[in-house]
């Protein structure tokens, strides 16, 4: 089982940030953080990334469900979707499986709400291309 699921759109990074962010939004994620990986590391280390974006995508009525049947979830959310340029209009999007990170959590309620929120990402991704 892959860890994640992706696709690679022909637009700018910009244009991608924007279609990500309402693709979520249309399933019921809004974007909690965001991490400009690029900034960050160039501010940090004085080394040059190419564009990189970690968003900390969030369904509230999902992470509810999540936080009651497993107090300890918190540490897998929010949801993370990178954004990344590989190059100039050449765009990849990979969201996180919630299935495959919960696999060492035994709980079948747990196991259910991800596998919905993994449909939801899904969703985006393919709707995205």
């Amino acid at each position: 089982m892959k860890y994640y699921y992706n696709t690679i759109l022909n637009t700018d990074f910009d244009s991608a940030i924007i279609k990500v962010t309402e693709g979520l939004k249309s399933v019921g994620f809004g974007i909690l953080t965001e991490i400009d990986v690029k900034e960050t590391l160039k501010k940090k280390l004085d080394v040059d990334f190419k564009k990189y974006r970690i968003l900390g995508a969030c369904n509230p009525p999902y992470a509810h469900q999540a936080l009651l049947a497993e107090d300890k979830i918190g540490t897998m959310l929010p949801c993370n979707v990178i954004v990344q340029e590989i190059e100039p209009d050449k765009i990849e999007v990979a969201a996180i499986n919630p299935m495959a990170s919960m696999q060492a959590v035994e709980n079948e309620t747990l196991g259910e709400i991800a596998q919905e929120i993994s449909d939801k990402l899904q969703q985006v991704i393919k709707g995205l291309r």
